[in-house]
C-alpha cells in the first residue's frame, strides 16, 4: 500500500496558471508535469501509488464554492472513469480534501456540506490566504473541525522568519488550544523550521508529511527529528506537481533511515489507518 499524503491537482482551465504560481514562488520548477486531474493520475499510478490525497487551496474567499465543487465533483468519479481520463487500465485513487478561506462568509456551512459530501479533510495554506496559523479568528473553524475532518496546513516558507503567517511554534498553539483536531503538518512541520519542528512539534499528538523536505533537509535533522517523533505518524507526500511521486519513493527508500516495516508504516500503512481506507 503506498499513499501519496500531499498532492496538488487542479480544474484544467487554471492548472497551467496554478503551476506557474507554483514554480514562481518557490523557485522549483515542475518539470512538465501540468497539474491537471489526468495528468495526477498517470504519474501517481506510474509511480506505483494506490491511493493520493488531493488538495486544494483557495486563495480568496470567491474561490472556496467552485474549489470544492471542483473536488467534489472528482469524488463522483468511479474506478472505470478514472481509468478512461488517465488512458490507463487502473488507476491510483484520490481521496478528496477540500478547502476553506478564514474570509468566506459561510465557513460553518461550507465545512457542514463538505462532510455530508464523504470529504476526509481540508487543506489549508496561510501564506497564500492571508491570515496566521494561530490568529484567534480562525478558532470557530478549528472548533468545527473537530475530529470529523483531518486538517492539513501548510507550515513554514522558503525564507525562514519568526513573523511568517505559519511556523511550528504558531501550530503548537493551535494544537494546545484544540486537543481534538486531527492534525497533519505539511513538510515535516516546518518547510525550512525544521529545527522549529525538533523542538517544538516531535513528540506532540500530530502526523507530519514528508512533501518538500528529503531534497532540503539535514540528514542528521532529519534523523533526530524522526527519532523524537517516531515513526507512526510520518507520512509519504510527494508535493506533485512540484515533486514527483516516483523521485520523492526512491529518494525515501534510498536514504535508509527506516526498516522495512517502518518503511511500509511511512508510504503507505499509517495514511491509510489515518483515513480510515479499507
Amino acid at each position: 500500500m503506498i499513499i501519496d499524503f500531499h498532492c496538488h491537482a487542479f480544474a484544467k482551465k487554471i492548472a497551467e496558471k496554478a503551476v506557474a504560481f507554483l514554480e514562481n514562488y518557490y523557485g522549483i520548477m515542475a518539470e512538465k508535469r501540468r497539474g491537471d486531474l489526468k495528468d495526477a493520475l498517470t504519474i501517481e499510478t506510474t509511480a506505483g501509488v494506490d491511493y493520493f490525497v488531493l488538495l486544494v487551496a483557495a486563495t480568496k474567499p470567491e474561490q472556496v464554492i467552485p474549489a470544492n465543487n471542483w473536488v467534489v465533483d472528482v469524488k463522483k468519479l468511479g474506478a472505470n472513469e478514472l481509468s478512461l481520463l488517465s488512458g490507463l487500465p487502473r488507476t491510483a485513487q484520490p481521496i478528496i480534501f477540500g478547502t476553506i478561506h478564514p474570509y468566506y462568509k459561510d465557513n460553518q456551512n461550507e465545512l457542514q456540506r463538505l462532510k455530508n459530501e464523504g470529504i476526509k479533510g481540508i487543506k489549508i495554506h496561510p501564506e497564500f490566504q492571508g491570515f496566521g496559523l494561530d490568529d484567534p479568528k480562525m478558532y470557530p473553524l478549528y472548533e468545527a473541525l473537530g475530529e470529523d475532518l483531518i486538517l492539513l496546513t501548510h507550515v513554514g516558507d522558503k525564507n525562514p522568519h519568526p513573523d511568517n503567517p505559519s511556523t511550528p511554534l504558531k501550530l503548537k498553539k493551535v494544537l494546545r488550544n484544540f486537543p481534538r483536531l486531527r492534525v497533519v503538518a505539511a513538510h515535516l512541520g516546518g518547510y525550512h523550521f525544521w529545527n522549529d519542528t525538533l523542538t517544538e512539534l516531535a513528540g506532540r499528538d500530530l502526523y507530519f508529511d514528508l512533501s518538500s523536505t528529503l531534497k532540503y533537509i539535514d540528514p542528521v535533522l532529519l534523523k533526530e527529528i524522526i527519532n523524537r517523533h517516531g515513526t507512526e505518524k510520518l507520512l509519504f507526500g510527494s508535493d506533485y506537481p512540484i515533486g514527483d511521486p516516483a523521485a520523492e519513493l526512491q529518494l525515501l527508500e534510498e536514504m535508509s533511515i527506516f526498516t522495512s516495516s517502518q518503511f511500509e508504516a511511512v508510504a503507505g500503512l499509517n495514511a491509510q489507518r489515518l483515513l480510515a481506507i479499507g
